[in-house]
């Protein structure tokens, strides 16, 4: 038997006649619920929800343009002003070049016995007057890889005992070592930044060292939340940490990263500056502050300075760079002359759009749009 229906009710998914079906009457017809496809009669289904469009004519645009670049212009001059009032001295120590004092030290490895050891004269043409931040740069060290940053045990580093003999599988290949677990394990604790600066003031052939702060580097979250060394005898780390080694490249154990408690263990503020890892592979990270004493002398005053250095950091075997860096601050931070710079270029564009823009708007918004239909 032939069963026709339009087109229209075959795309409605239902013939209007109905259907005969086995053991039972019509389906549709006069017969139960009809199936359709038409959407619901409300507001959103059937796109009846009020809208609004933005009509961007010369009244608005115009003003806009100016003003975007009245206030981005003034604020990038402030913000590149400031910024270059920012003090800042580098030195590159890496030693690849055959005339720098740490030449003798470029192809140095990890457990060198004894540590290589330089000495670099320079002169700070400009006082620092106010507080100054000492940074250890590093180049060409991927921070970023995956597998690198995942390399940690965050509850063994917070403390918990259980993950201190048992750490997380993420640490292999430094997870243990001579059937030891590993303190703290994984690659960036074993990658540790382990260079010691030590800086000079060169007065009459005399040297004066300047007093390196080593605390107050790291945040205070992670001094204070996020790292912590296993409960127990906080006096005893040398018992707390029984039972583990330290990381293969260390020259000793976590317990002997300084002597003073409050700054040993997981809880050694160079330690946590170094496991906060860097996203671009040239970095810079807090090595120490020198703070300012007097109000009527700077920090650094102009003069003959040395900065000797126990080189214990190989980069050499991948082309990587290190670097000293002396650096005031301000309220924007450090020295970033970018963020001025894209303020005033902004600005100026949107500045000079406007000026094109109103020269058009004057030479032909005048003229009469309307199509003229002769008679």
């Amino acid at each position: 038997m032939a069963v026709n229906y339009s087109a229209k009710e075959e795309a409605d998914g239902h013939p209007s006649g109905g259907v005969g079906v086995p053991g039972g009457g019509a389906v549709g017809g006069g017969g139960g619920a009809v199936k359709t496809r038409k959407p619901d009669n409300t507001a959103f289904k059937q796109q009846r929800l009020p809208a609004w469009q933005p009509i961007l004519t010369a009244g608005t645009v115009l003003p806009a343009f100016f003003i975007i670049g009245l206030i981005f212009i003034p604020i990038g001059i402030g913000i590149f002003v400031t910024s270059n009032n920012i003090r800042e001295y580098e030195i590159d120590y890496t030693g690849t070049d055959p005339s720098s004092p740490c030449n003798k030290c470029l192809n140095v490895s990890w457990d060198s016995t004894p540590p290589c050891t330089c000495t670099i004269n320079f002169t700070l043409e400009h006082s620092f007057e106010s507080n100054v931040f000492m940074y250890y740069g590093l180049s060409n060290f991927y921070q970023n890889h995956r597998r690198y940053v995942k390399s940690r045990d965050d509850s063994q580093l917070n403390g918990d005992n259980s993950s201190l003999l048992n750490p997380s599988k993420e640490c292999e290949p430094y997870r243990t070592n001579e059937d030891k677990p590993i303190a703290p394990c994984g690659a960036i604790a074993n990658s540790m930044f382990n260079d010691t600066l030590e800086l000079y003031r060169i007065d009459n052939g005399t040297k004066t060292p300047i007093t390196l702060i080593k605390k107050g580097i790291a945040w205070w979250t992670d001094k204070n939340v996020k790292f912590r060394n296993p409960t127990g005898d906080g006096n005893n780390l040398t018992a707390l940490f029984q039972g583990t080694t330290k990381p293969v490249n260390w020259p000793k154990p976590v317990y002997m990263l300084d002597p003073e408690p409050d700054n040993n263990g997981f809880i050694n503020e160079d330690f946590i500056v170094w496991m906060r890892t860097a996203a671009l592979p040239t970095f810079r990270k807090l090595y120490r502050l020198i703070e300012r004493k007097d109000n009527l002398q700077p920090t650094l005053q102009a003069g003959k300075y040395s900065l000797d250095i126990v080189y214990n950091y190989p980069v050499h075997s991948f082309d990587g760079r290190k670097r000293m860096i002396l650096s005031t601050i301000s309220w924007m931070g450090g020295k970033n002359p970018f963020l001025g710079i894209a303020y005033i270029t902004v600005g100026s564009i949107c500045f000079f759009l406007g000026v094109v823009l109103l020269i058009i708007h004057h030479k032909y918004g005048s003229r009469n749009t309307s199509a003229d239909i002769p008679n």
